[in-house]
């Protein structure tokens, strides 16, 4: 049989187009990893598989994957894990076999397809575990459905006689799915039916009189017939509206008429704003009032009952003959020195003395939070001030602290310029409320911490304080600092251990914290990814169980949280809400990189006493769930029944640990209605006492021994005694190409010992190790009469 010269390409394109689909299908077929030793016919099988499909209209696509036996499902899309809070679960029971069932369902939307670049095409396939080892699905490939508008070849007109069969090349525009071919029936002017013949491959159609073609794919191609004889009109139009109807014009229209009245609203906003803001900083206060006896905010006229007032000097080279307190006593005669290891060194003004206020998260929140909801940089703060902390703060630094929590930021002395007043605040977020990117195995170890305003101008690094729970191995680990732009999306600024001096972020690491140097405020989370299997995160784990039993049951909960202050900090406040009681101390566990699940079990309950209401031999946690780092509260509870309600002794042990990881043992033995021996355990302390510290109250070493320490160690000296070799002593030598690159590297050391030993910092140590020196102590640490 002849074949047309023209559809040797259509035919060509079939051929290839079935035999990449059958190599694609053996690439994608089920593939099964059972466990040693297990059971194979426990292994989970799909019975239903994502399939391929297509994204029409910027509409998100569905996918779906159920597997029996199965105890978890998770979606893998280009090699990443899809995240937990993206699955749609549902569990059911196989009515036939009884074992676990789960069909998992995510939606896949063309954005997230947009993101993959070069030749490699976006898919999705299902991961499924069961006791007895994992079953990966075939893979779902998803593209996007387009079709072009203009056709590659259109129909001519021409004029036929009525009984003459005419032939009209066309050829469909360009589309994926490609475009395919559909005869449909059309009607002449009698209203009788007329056949159609319908073209191969799209190349050329045979049409008899009144011919009526349609082309399909995502979009769709229509031949709309003229009534007169022998014309026809070749349209296309996406996929399910036919080509310029009338209603699109409209819709069209309008969409045009809207973005030009938006356009036109913003430039009225913008001009608005540029008159109200003329002449202004918006982001801080007018500088003359350090000259013109200034009370902004927090700032307020001293008063001799207020003991909380701090009387300070806006220029501190002034030299005065007084001093205030007991570190400088009055004395006529000579000028004798003193000691000023235990105070501050706080010099009050001749005439027109001014007093810095501390500021008062709980008396002036609401105020607060009024004063500034007009300001830009202040609306995305929240409301809310069990989390939060702010002050207001000027050339002399402070220090900001969320009680409880290892959170702090210090402003050292001279890092806001003279002449400005910033309104700083320090936020605590909750994982779920800020939607944090990880990519492949990255987990978050640290707290996610705003501070700002953003944009403020710093001549001077602050230090943001915040613990971590992973394990400080370079070897193990690949440590990141991210940080939110203002668009909303997450961006490397430091990976740790590959530090330039010229970055504008450094970052100290210690076994349970990190130290932020940075002159740009923002939102910061610290990220890792485990280079080997011997990287680990601390979890805490916590048993809380009810103060007071009224009934039978009695439950004991097992907390498994991130070995942070903050974490600590959110589930105490959830128990004693919960009415519960610390019953054991807390352990730490390393949980382990390996995709083994967290399991928990109780033991050794006496049965004449009490009955579990277990129905397994133990529970676990998804090892996903731990691993990824943003989920809270994650705990397990075991019920117990007891046998007599006079039963008040339980003794009991309970289990936890990784597969194949490590594991603690609690071992329970008390009185329900009386043993609380263990609830001062978790009493939570004050850190310092006030979350706002402004001024020379805010450092361990007063400001004229300081500027004396930066003099005398700044310059190099032949013998070694400057700021590297305070370094070295202070055991932070592993920074010094960083110090070296600031104006003065010994402030940057004091500023770092500053937000390492706040409150609880001994100054003799600190003394001893500038002592060790060669410099004079008493050169450093004493000043005279006539300096205060």
């Amino acid at each position: 049989m002849a074949v047309r010269p023209g559809l040797w390409p259509a035919l060509l394109g079939i051929a290839l187009a079935s035999w990449l689909h059958r190599s694609g299908a053996q690439q994608s077929a089920t593939v099964a990893n059972p466990v040693p030793g297990a059971n194979p016919d426990l292994l989970p099988h799909f019975l239903v598989e994502p399939e391929d499909v297509y994204i029409v209209k910027n509409k998100p696509v569905l996918l779906v994957c159920k597997a029996l036996p199965a105890t978890q499902i998770f979606f893998k899309c280009n090699g990443e894990w899809v995240r937990q809070v993206d699955h749609v679960i549902e569990r059911s029971t196989d009515d036939s076999s009884g074992l676990p069932a789960m069909e998992v369902r995510i939606n896949v939307s063309r954005q997230q397809v947009e993101k993959v670049f070069g030749l490699e095409e976006y898919w999705c396939q299902c991961v499924a575990w069961s006791s007895s080892g994992t079953t990966k699905s075939q893979k779902a490939y998803i593209r996007i459905a387009y079709l072009r508008k203009n056709f590659e070849q259109e129909p001519l007109a021409k004029e036929v006689s009525l009984e003459q069969g005419i032939v009209l090349p066309c050829r469909p525009p360009e589309g994926i799915p490609p475009a395919e071919w559909m005869a449909a029936g059309a009607h002449g002017a009698s209203g009788r039916p007329v056949g159609s013949t319908a073209p191969t491959g799209g190349v050329v159609s045979v049409l008899t009189q009144h011919p009526a073609m349609e082309a399909r794919s995502a979009g769709a191609l229509t031949w709309i017939p003229e009534i007169a004889p022998a014309i026809s009109v070749c349209t296309a139009a996406l996929f399910p509206a036919a080509a310029s109807r009338p209603e699109d014009v409209a819709l069209y229209v309008g969409l045009i008429a809207v973005a030009v009245c938006l356009l036109l609203l913003l430039l009225v906003l913008i001009l608005v704003y540029c008159r109200k803001k003329e002449g202004l900083d918006s982001d801080v206060a007018d500088s003359s009032i350090l000259t013109s006896g200034f009370q902004p905010v927090s700032i307020k006229p001293s008063k001799a009952d207020n003991p909380h007032l701090l009387t300070i000097q806006p220029d501190l080279s002034t030299t005065t003959t007084t001093c205030q307190g007991s570190l400088c006593p009055r004395q006529d005669g000579t000028s004798p020195k003193f000691q000023l290891a235990n105070g501050h060194l706080l010099s009050p003004l001749s005439g027109g003395r001014h007093t810095l206020h501390h500021s008062s998260p709980t008396s002036e929140a609401e105020d607060f939070v009024s004063r500034l909801s007009t300001q830009n940089y202040f609306r995305s703060l929240p409301r809310g001030t069990s989390n939060m902390t702010y002050g207001t703060f000027n050339f002399l630094g402070g220090r900001l602290m969320i009680p409880n929590t290892g959170i702090s930021l210090l402003i050292p002395p001279d890092a806001i310029p003279r002449g400005k007043i910033y309104e700083i605040y320090l936020t605590l977020h909750k994982p779920e409320d800020v939607r944090l990117p990880l990519a492949g195995c990255q987990t978050l170890l640290s707290p996610i911490v705003s501070c700002g305003p953003p944009g403020v101008l710093l001549t001077r690094p602050v230090i943001l304080a915040m613990d971590h729970c992973g394990e400080p191995c370079p070897e193990s680990w690949s440590l990141r600092l991210k940080k939110q732009s203002c668009e909303g999306s997450w961006e490397d600024v430091l990976h740790l251990g590959e530090e330039a001096p010229s970055h504008l972020y450094y970052c100290q690491l210690e076994a349970g914290a990190c130290y932020v140097f940075t002159e740009q405020l923002g939102r910061f989370a610290l990220v890792g990814e485990a280079l080997s299997v011997a990287a680990t995160k601390r979890l805490k784990l916590l048993l809380f169980a009810p103060v007071a039993c009224t009934s039978l049951e009695y439950n004991i909960r097992v907390y498994c949280l991130h070995d942070t202050h903050d974490a600590l900090k959110e589930v105490v406040q959830l128990e004693k809400q919960l009415g519960g009681q610390l019953i054991q101390e807390p352990r730490v566990l390393h949980f382990k990189d390996s995709y083994h699940n967290l399991r928990l079990s109780i033991h050794d309950v006496p049965s004449s006493l009490w009955k579990s209401k277990l129905l397994v031999s133990y529970q676990e946690i998804p090892f996903y769930h731990i691993w990824n780092g943003t989920q809270q509260y994650l705990h397990c509870a075991f019920t117990l029944e007891r046998v007599s309600p006079s039963t008040s002794d339980l003794a009991c042990k309970v289990w936890v640990w990784q597969v194949e990881g490590d594991g603690q043992s609690f071992n329970i033995n008390f009185n329900i209605t009386k043993d609380t021996r263990f609830a001062e355990l978790l009493a939570l302390e004050s850190e310092g006492g006030v979350p706002a510290l402004v001024g020379p109250s805010a450092f361990k070493i007063p400001f004229l021994i300081r500027q004396k320490i930066i003099t005398s160690l700044d310059p190099p000296c032949s013998r070694g005694a400057d700021w590297r070799t305070l370094a070295q002593k202070l055991h932070l030598d592993s920074h010094l190409s960083f110090f070296a690159s600031k104006p003065s590297p010994t402030a940057m050391i004091l500023n770092l010992w500053e937000a390492r030993h706040f409150p609880n910092g001994n100054l003799s140590q600190l003394a001893a190790a500038v002592a060790g020196l060669g410099q004079p102590d008493a050169g450093l640490f004493t000043v005279s009469e006539a300096e205060c």
